[in-house]
């Protein structure tokens, strides 16, 4: 069995039903976080529907709150998830936006560790999950 997340008709992603609902969980907790809906559907039958400008404005956010954690755990988290739904992003043709306003404008590191993470450029951060995302492009099936 599996679960389809579609973009109208195109289907964007085709996982297992474990699969699904691991992320679909995941969903439910970055939502809290970035206090935004993330425009993916509920399930019906074997599907979701994901709404492109409300999902546009989830992965915004996310990438920004991402991008202020440093707490080493914290990034470990969620950087899977992370990685799937910049996917998800780039399979919808939506750009996302690397740099995130209040992160650029002097924006506040949050749930910070000591020591932090180290830090890197906007370019080396957005670089690498960049190449996580074509990387497990690869395994979803869509």
């Amino acid at each position: 069995m599996s679960q389809y997340f579609d973009m109208g008709d195109r289907t964007l992603w085709n996982p297992s039903n474990g699969a699904s609902r691991l992320f679909m969980s995941q969903v439910h907790v970055y939502q809290n976080e970035v206090g935004l809906p993330s425009g993916i559907g509920p399930r019906e039958a074997d599907g979701c529907q994901i709404d492109p400008t409300i999902f546009k404005a989830f992965v915004d956010a996310l990438l920004a709150w991402h991008r202020r954690t440093s707490h080493a755990v914290m990034a470990t988290l969620s950087e899977g998830f992370v990685v799937t739904v910049l996917v998800l992003a780039e399979r919808a043709g939506i750009e996302v936006n690397w740099r995130p306003a209040d992160f650029a404008e002097g924006g506040e590191l949050k749930d910070v560790q000591v020591p932090t993470v180290p830090d890197c450029s906007e370019e080396a951060w957005a670089a690498a999950l960049r190449q996580k995302s074509r990387e497990l492009g690869r395994f979803m099936a869509a």
